[in-house]
């Protein structure tokens, strides 16, 4: 599909939410492609930058994730509004420890955010849970959440029909885009294979985990008034009306 740029009005700050499987990074693309004043941030890209350059806040997490653990919340929040602050995206109440911002507590003040079209930015990979929105949010103030719903019936078919070329990542799918020859990669002619964890019992129990994990998260940000959900079998459905969503609210 292809996509025809439009410009933004006022800064968007924008998580897209969805199921596995649902089409997400394919909206994710169109967006970029669509508004070229957006940006995505990726919490893991920021995770694994900060460590390979030894930032404090990078200093921190590697030691945790040598013993064993999981990176906290906190120190994620920190990386995404250090990286923000760097941007010059928000005015952030923070000390600062060789160039990496640090969100301080001695001030409950929000971060001042930048209204200006080219803050605009989309997270990806963060939050993934209520518990992370809440920490977020005393941060960052986000204002457009995107639920892709999808039924998951249709997520089903799509996951039991894929095959992809691990090389490249190009992916496949035997009912709507098959291979040009059965079985091989349209350009290396390599053999195509099925995701180990593409089988459809075993991605049925991911998605009623999502589906647990996933509704407190929609629920608070459904509270907050910037939650929109968009519903579609296709990511060709769902677009157009994603795009109407941004126009009427940034545009």
């Amino acid at each position: 599909m292809a996509q025809q740029l439009a410009r933004l009005r006022k800064a968007a700050r924008v998580i897209l939410v969805g199921a596995p499987g649902c089409g997400k990074g394919t909206q994710s693309v169109r967006l970029l492609e669509r508004y070229p004043q957006l940006t995505a941030l990726s919490s893991g890209d920021l995770l694994r930058q900060n460590v390979l350059k030894k930032t404090p806040i990078g200093l921190e997490a590697e030691q945790v994730m040598r013993t064993g653990g999981l990176v906290s919340d906190s120190i994620m929040v920190k990386l995404i509004v250090g990286e923000l602050s760097q941007r010059g995206w928000i005015e952030s109440r923070v000390t600062h420890a060789a160039g990496l911002a640090y969100p301080s507590s001695a001030s409950s003040k929000l971060n001042s955010s930048s209204d200006l079209p080219s803050a605009s930015f989309m997270l990806d990979g963060f939050p993934r849970t209520q518990g992370q929105a809440v920490r977020l949010d005393e941060e960052v103030s986000m204002n457009f959440v995107v639920n892709i719903d999808v039924p998951h019936d249709i997520i089903l078919d799509r996951i039991s029909n894929r095959l992809v070329h691990p090389p490249s990542g190009r992916v496949y799918n035997l009912t709507w885009n098959p291979p040009l020859v059965p079985g091989l990669d349209d350009i290396t002619g390599e053999k195509l294979v099925r995701r180990p964890d593409d089988c459809p019992e075993t991605f049925k129990k991911r998605l009623d985990a999502y589906t647990a994990a996933t509704l407190p998260l929609l629920e608070h940000y459904d509270r907050a008034g910037v939650l929109f959900t968009v519903k579609g079998n296709t990511s060709d459905e769902i677009t157009p009306a994603l795009v109407r969503e941004v126009a009427k609210r940034f545009g």
